[in-house]
C-alpha cells in the first residue's frame, strides 16, 4: 500500500460528494484524490445516517408511532444528501426504461424533468424504506439505519471500478475510475462497522446489497453501456431496499 493511498482529507471529500454538509472550503488538490477517497464513502453514509438514528430514537423513546419515527428517519437523510440518490433513482428508471436506444436513454437520464417510471420507482422506493425500517425499528431498534447507510455506499466504489462511465462528461466521470485498493477497503470498512452493530447478520446483509448493486450494474451495461451518477445513486437506493428487506427477514 503506498503511502498516499489513504489520507484524512478523503474523508472530507466524501462528504462533499455525496452529503450537502456544511463543511470547509477544500484546498485544490484534494479533489484530485476524487477515484482514491471513494474508500471513505461508506463513513459519508455513518455521518448521514447517525443524525437519523438519534432522531428516530429519540421520536421512539417519545412515545411516537415507528412509522412516524422511520418517516422522520427517512426525512432527515434526505435532507443531509440533497436526495441526489433518489433523484439518481428517479432518472434512472425514467432512462432505461423510457428509452429505447443508448443515445435516447442517456439524453432521457439528463433531463431534470420526471416521467412516469420515475414518478413510479420514486413511490415504491419510498414505500418500500419507509415501511421495512418502521417494521425493523420495533424489532431491531433505530441503530440498524448506520450498517445500512454505509453497506448500500460501499457498493457505489464497486461499481465505479467495474464498469465503464456511460458518458464523456458528469460527475462519475469527474470523479474517475477507482482502483481496485480503495474498493477493497470501502467494502470492509462498511462490514467492519457493522458488525458491532447488527453482528452476523452484517454479512448476509452485505451479500444482499451486493447483489442488488450487481444486478443494477449488468442491466447499466446492457442498457447504456456502462455507469453515470444516477446509476450510481440508484444502485444506492437499490442496496439500502434489499439491506433493508434482508436485515428484516432475519431479525422479524
Amino acid at each position: 500500500m503506498r503511502k498516499n493511498d489513504i489520507q484524512a482529507k478523503d474523508m472530507a471529500l466524501a462528504l462533499v460528494l455525496l452529503t450537502r454538509l456544511p463543511l470547509p472550503h477544500l484546498p485544490a488538490d484534494a479533489f484530485q484524490r476524487q477515484a482514491k477517497a471513494v474508500w471513505a464513502f461508506p463513513l459519508a453514509g455513518l455521518a448521514v445516517s447517525l443524525p437519523a438514528a438519534l432522531l428516530a430514537a429519540l421520536a421512539l423513546a417519545a412515545g411516537l408511532p415507528a412509522m412516524v419515527a422511520a418517516g422522520l428517519a427517512l426525512a432527515v437523510q434526505v435532507m443531509l444528501t440533497g436526495a441526489m440518490h433518489e433523484d439518481g433513482l428517479a432518472d434512472t428508471a425514467d432512462g432505461l426504461w423510457g428509452g429505447f436506444t443508448r443515445e435516447r436513454r442517456l439524453e432521457i437520464m439528463k433531463d431534470s424533468r420526471i416521467g412516469a417510471y420515475g414518478v413510479i420507482a420514486l413511490i415504491l422506493g419510498f414505500g418500500l424504506r419507509w415501511s421495512a425500517l418502521a417494521a425493523l425499528l420495533q424489532v431491531a431498534g433505530p441503530w440498524v439505519l448506520l450498517p445500512l447507510a454505509m453497506l448500500s455506499r460501499a457498493v457505489m466504489p464497486a461499481l465505479m471500478a467495474a464498469l465503464p462511465n456511460a458518458r464523456a462528461a458528469g460527475l462519475s466521470q469527474t470523479v474517475g475510475r477507482p482502483r481496485a485498493l480503495p474498493c477493497l477497503l470501502a467494502a470492509l470498512l462498511a462490514i467492519g462497522l457493522s458488525l458491532p452493530v447488527i453482528g452476523a447478520a452484517a454479512l448476509a446483509t452485505a451479500l444482499a446489497i451486493g447483489a442488488a448493486a450487481a444486478g443494477l450494474g449488468v442491466l447499466a451495461k446492457a442498457k447504456i453501456g456502462g455507469q453515470t451518477g444516477d446509476i450510481l445513486g440508484a444502485a444506492q437506493q437499490t442496496a439500502e431496499i434489499a439491506g433493508l428487506l434482508t436485515l428484516l427477514a432475519i431479525c422479524g
